[in-house]
């Protein structure tokens, strides 16, 4: 069924598509701002922009049971919307992670979505510059840029939360990766942000 999305996303190579996996945990107002402001940016740039609520989804977590690699390979054996978030993932050109950081990484509905993505890599490894990594499963991966904030970042919190995206980045084979962490700066300074993060992987 990934193969399918792939094929999918190729009968069309002018169309650009962008995914925006949106992690917030209840009522958010950076949420709901960043959002905004990400899905504007990306429209103006006729971007084809599909916007998944994370917090709406019925997305188990993953149980780490192998079965995307052995049983069913490219896919979960879990059949709910993980399997969605992951095709619309390998079919796009651009991911935007919107998460509040809690204790330096992503909120629990975010990290469930990217561990049910396991089955768009293979379960075997090369080196990358000197490190082992999964192989790609696929020809083509999406750029990722990932926006996240905190009312209350502990010291280096900021630190650890782009380390992640960005090993995390490498293992999924992203070709670009842009980290923005949103104070609490007001609206037009979170944009300007958005802006950069956003054009660091569109390019």
């Amino acid at each position: 069924m990934l193969a399918q999305a792939m094929a999918c996303g190729s009968m069309d190579a002018m169309e650009k598509r962008a995914l925006i996996l949106d992690g917030r945990i209840g009522e958010d107002t950076v949420a709901e701002q960043s959002l905004e402001l990400a899905e504007a940016w990306l429209h103006d740039r006729n971007w084809n922009v599909t916007t998944l609520r994370l917090g709406e989804l019925e997305i188990a977590p993953c149980i780490g049971c192998f079965g995307c690699w052995i049983k069913t390979p490219g896919e979960c054996v879990i059949d709910d919307a993980g399997r969605d978030v992951a095709r619309h993932i390998v079919g796009s050109d651009i991911v935007v992670y919107l998460t509040p950081i809690q204790f330096g990484g992503y909120s629990y509905e975010l990290k469930k979505a990217l561990d049910r993505s396991i089955p768009i890599i293979s379960p075997f490894f090369r080196k990358v510059k000197g490190e082992v990594h999964h192989k790609k499963r696929y020809a083509r991966y999406p750029n990722v840029a990932a926006l996240g904030w905190s009312k209350r970042l502990t010291e280096h919190e900021d630190d650890i939360f782009e380390n992640l995206v960005r090993r995390n980045a490498i293992n999924m084979h992203a070709p670009k990766t842009a980290v923005s962490v949103l104070g609490p700066e007001d609206a037009d300074a979170r944009g300007r942000r958005i802006e950069w993060t956003l054009g660091e992987v569109a390019r």
